[in-house]
């Protein structure tokens, strides 16, 4: 940091009278005398452009560029921002550490030490991704779930540990600790950093798209994925369009019997419909200041699902209140506040005082109890609605999104085989699980489970034996404060025991339903539901015999799972019997804002936090039973985990440049929110699928098929999984003679028509080399910010994806594969079009110059012969997105670069 190009680099006095140096913004204030108008968010970004400001990769006119951000100006403009450290979860922290040991192998090839690919920033891998629910409702089940959890992975973890020593700057937070948001949240964020004598604001990115719920401390922060985190760790700075930014103005208080998960329920049904995709959101006014720490890191987190790239709280006393009640170092604290003071940030901004693109006004006094679901998070149902709006979606039509059960009778029960006892209906719970970090970091909601279970206990009010019930704190904090408040045992004895401390049940590691319930669901075509605190309720995601997932706070999670169904109104209609055969309702049981507050005391002990994470590696035998590999290569192993990505196999010295598209196929055609659930590998592996059948053939029994998500560093059988989910519809097939659309990764291989999976039909086309593509609607790729949903599109051949709308991360990764993003122009689609996947399809003109955002022309040729042609809109936005396809990736971009070929 020795570069000072705007005379920024100044002193500031902490509280202990000691001082330090910092790159001061007011040294701009000079040519831009309006800087502390602009939102504190692009202030903290500007930091970063500021400090490392060295006249090559982010020169002095991307400094006043962003200096000079208006509230409504085009946004054409790209950011260069460089993170402070970089925060990754086992799932796509693996095939990320696959990837750099690739490209050491390449180095070597070509004469290089190893050691010049090394992340350039520190880098955190928090495994929490890989243990599973198979042992719930017992008290060994935390113990059973993580013995399996290492036996099925322990290729996995053999190879992190060789990450660890083979990498500088690589460290690993060990499995059984917590959640990487949470962990993050509590532990791994310091407020600010330091280097070379100069303090600077926490930034950092992360390999999950819910590493937005760090922007709770003020911390600058979202998701991306491993293909454009890999390159951040390898010194690129991360390229974004210059956002918008949409202030949130919160006043008002929340109501009694309200909780923080109602609230961001509410706060994404109402930003989803502002079309906040893309733009930073930023928390304002006396509601946002009077919200905890816990609660904003509640709105944080669900920012992907409101679509936003962070949801931002400033700092404020507030935040440095949280650092020390989670047993931050008084040194750490003192320079957070001192720096963000110094720096004119300290402070939730009110009304007025700062420009905004938009401001979006809302009242916390409006918020009521909620769920949201069956299929997505954005779909607020209020609690009084919640039967009534599941009976209507169960007779609405397929065609209209609802479950198409036409014939069904209201209250129809099935009996269920003996060993699984009792019978089964629609509606019917059948897991409920506390899970998730965007809850599970909030003490006010997880002692709000606490204390109804409690009340629900007292009454002897129980659990249907046929409810999965779980519980997976985000860290071991929340099983201490629990237990010290004398809480824990209550939701055991409803079956909430502690299964792991990990993210489980809302990325689909739900485990197996009880004995039969599975065979009953598939006699009955029953439409069965999930109740769960978590932030994604995608199709097939949580289980894929499960249809209705409903997401809602912890306490109502237990409340659901008493009541056995979410066909009921909770407001009006009993939860249960009490032991004198009264009826109990949940208001009955439902714990009151003192109760909460007076419990929270337990929550708050700074030492507590100090001593489970002072040393991982105490009390993990697991975990130091891993051997370690020693090395600054790999030395690959056939794995059925573990192995060498094909993405360099063919990487050359010279530039490919991109071609033209000519006679391409169509290999699907999607319509609106195919999410990366649908595209990306998750949950489990069915054994009659081509990840299956690759498994079965290299050796791997059933029970030993794991994840899909744990085996992301195996590209075999990520290949075979993508676009294999058994929800998706591939609207090439002909729907059924009901005419429901035909689910599951299945398309028409052309010409001819044979139905094939999708796989199977991308080696076809592949083997006689034909380009493919793939067709979507709006929406294509929301969802978690997966890179094996862009990987495993390159693998399988497809040259572009061609949709209405795309997500912000996944067309980001994407381009990052060499995947063309093509957006269609003027309200066209592939429906309007006509186009339905018979066709033959050219696109000229890309192996000349191509330039962001770029008109190019898509041919379409119909069976018959006729011809046409529609615009197209490249959406590669930025120069250094057109390099990564000149490149064939941003992954061949970087090595070229450390290899000095660029």
């Amino acid at each position: 940091m020795s570069h000072d190009m705007f005379g920024a680099l100044q002193s500031f006095t902490l509280a202990s009278g000691a001082t330090s140096r910092y790159y001061a913004l007011s040294a701009l204030e000079r040519e831009n005398p309006r800087l502390s108008r602009l939102p504190v968010s692009i202030r903290i970004v500007l930091e970063s452009l500021l400090r490392n400001c060295d006249g090559h990769k982010i020169t002095p006119h991307h400094v006043r560029e962003l200096a000079n951000w208006q509230p409504h100006a085009p946004r054409s403009a790209e950011i260069p921002f460089i993170a402070g450290r970089i925060v990754l979860q086992d799932f796509t922290g693996v095939p990320l550490l696959c990837d750099l040991a690739a490209m050491r192998d390449t180095a070597v090839r070509f004469g290089k030490d190893p050691k010049i690919v090394e992340p350039r920033v520190p880098v955190a891998l928090v495994v929490d991704h890989s243990v599973q629910v198979d042992h719930a409702q017992s008290a060994d089940a935390l113990d059973l779930n993580m013995k399996l959890e290492f036996r099925r992975n322990a290729e996995r973890y053999r190879f992190v540990k060789w990450g660890m020593q083979a990498f500088d700057t690589f460290s690993v937070v060990p499995p059984g600790i917590g959640i990487v948001h949470q962990v993050n949240l509590e532990y791994l964020a310091r407020g600010i950093l330091h280097k070379d004598g100069v303090a600077y604001p926490d930034t950092l990115v992360g390999t999950d798209s819910h590493t937005t719920m760090i922007n709770a401390l003020g911390v600058v922060g979202w998701g991306v994925g491993g293909i454009e985190a890999e390159a951040g760790m390898l010194g690129q700075p991360l390229y974004l369009l210059t956002p918008d930014v949409v202030g949130v103005h919160l006043h008002g208080r929340l109501s009694e019997g309200c909780t923080a998960t109602d609230l961001v329920l509410h706060i994404t049904e109402r930003l989803r419909l502002a079309q906040v995709v893309g733009k930073f959101v930023e928390f304002f006014g006396d509601g946002a200041a009077s919200l905890a720490v816990p609660d904003r890191a509640t709105l944080a987190n669900m920012a992907p699902e409101y679509g936003a790239t962070m949801g931002f709280f400033p700092v404020d006393e507030a935040t440095v209140a949280y650092l020390s009640a989670t047993g931050r170092e008084e040194a750490d604290i003192d320079a957070f506040a001192s720096y963000f003071k110094a720096q004119g940030l300290f402070g939730i901004p009110r009304t007025g005082e700062i420009d905004y693109s938009a401001v979006i006004d809302f009242d916390l006094a409006s918020v009521r109890p909620s769920v949201a679901g069956p299929k997505r998070p954005q779909d607020r149902i209020a609690l009084p609605e919640l039967g009534r709006t599941f009976e209507h979606l169960l007779q609405l039509p397929l065609s209209a999104g609802g479950y198409g059960m036409t014939e069904h009778s209201p209250g129809q029960r099935h009996p269920l085989p003996e060993q699984a006892g009792g019978d089964i209906g629609h509606g019917d719970v059948l897991i409920a699980a506390i899970t998730s970090c965007t809850n599970t970091s909030n003490p006010g909601v997880m002692l709000a489970a606490g204390l109804l279970a409690r009340k629900a206990v007292a009454l002897g009010l129980t659990v249907n034996a046929r409810v999965k019930t779980s519980l997976a704190p985000g860290s071991r904090v929340v099983s201490n404060y629990l237990e010290r408040a004398g809480l824990l045992g209550d939701l055991e004895t409803l079956g909430f025991n502690v299964v792991a401390y990990g993210c489980t049940t809302c990325i689909g590691n739900s485990g197996p339903l009880l004995p039969g319930l599975e065979d009953a669901i598939a006699r009955h075509d029953l439409v069965c539901a999930a109740v769960l605190s978590g932030n994604r309720n995608f199709e097939a995601r949580i289980h894929p015999a499960i249809k209705a997932n409903f997401l809602m706070s912890p306490p109502l999670v237990v409340a659901l799972a008493i009541a056995g169904n979410v066909d009921i109104d909770l407001t009006r209609e009993a939860l249960g019997t009490d032991r004198a055969g009264s009826s109990v309702m949940l208001a009955d049981i439902w714990p009151s804002s003192h109760e909460i507050g007076a419990a929270l005391a337990d929550a708050t002990d700074a030492e507590t936090y100090r001593t489970l994470y002072r040393d991982f590696a105490t009390g993990n035998p697991l975990w130091n039973a891993i051997p370690s590999v020693i090395g600054t290569t790999y030395a690959w192993t056939p794995s059925t985990y573990i192995s060498a990505p094909p993405f360099f196999d063919a990487f050359v010295p010279e530039l490919p440049g991109v071609d033209d598209i000519r006679d391409a196929r169509a290999l699907a055609l999607f319509g609106d929110s195919v999410t990366t659930d649908h595209i990306s590998p998750a949950g489990s592996i069915d054994e009659n699928s081509p990840a299956g059948a690759w498994l079965r053939e290299n050796g791997v029994g059933k029970t030993d098929f794991n994840s899909y998500g744990s085996r992301r560093g195996n590209h075999e059988v990520m290949v075979r999984g993508t676009f294999a989910n058994v929800r998706i519809r591939n609207l090439m097939l002909a729907p059924a003679a009901d005419g429901a659309r035909i689910e599951g990764g299945l398309t028409c291989h052309q010409p001819g028509g044979e139905i094939l999976p999708i796989y199977d039909a991308a080696g076809r086309y592949q083997a006689a080399g034909t380009p493919t593509l793939i067709f979507a609607g709006a929406e294509y790729g929301t969802g978690s910010s997966r890179d094996w949903a862009a990987k495993g599109t390159r693998l399988l051949g497809v040259r572009a994806v061609v949709a209405v709308s795309f997500e912000r991360i996944h067309r980001s990764n994407l381009v990052g594969m060499g995947v063309l993003p093509l957006q269609f122009k003027d309200g066209d689609s592939a429906a309007s079009l006509g186009i339905v996947g018979d066709e033959r399809f050219d696109i000229p003109d890309l192996s000349g110059e191509l330039h962001p955002q770029q008109d190019v022309v898509l041919h379409v040729t119909r069976p018959d012969g006729s011809r046409y042609a529609v615009g197209l809109r490249l959406r590669a936005d930025t120069p250094v997105e057109i390099d990564y396809l000149r490149h064939g990736g941003i992954l061949p971009f970087v090595l070229r670069e450390l290899l000095g070929l660029v």
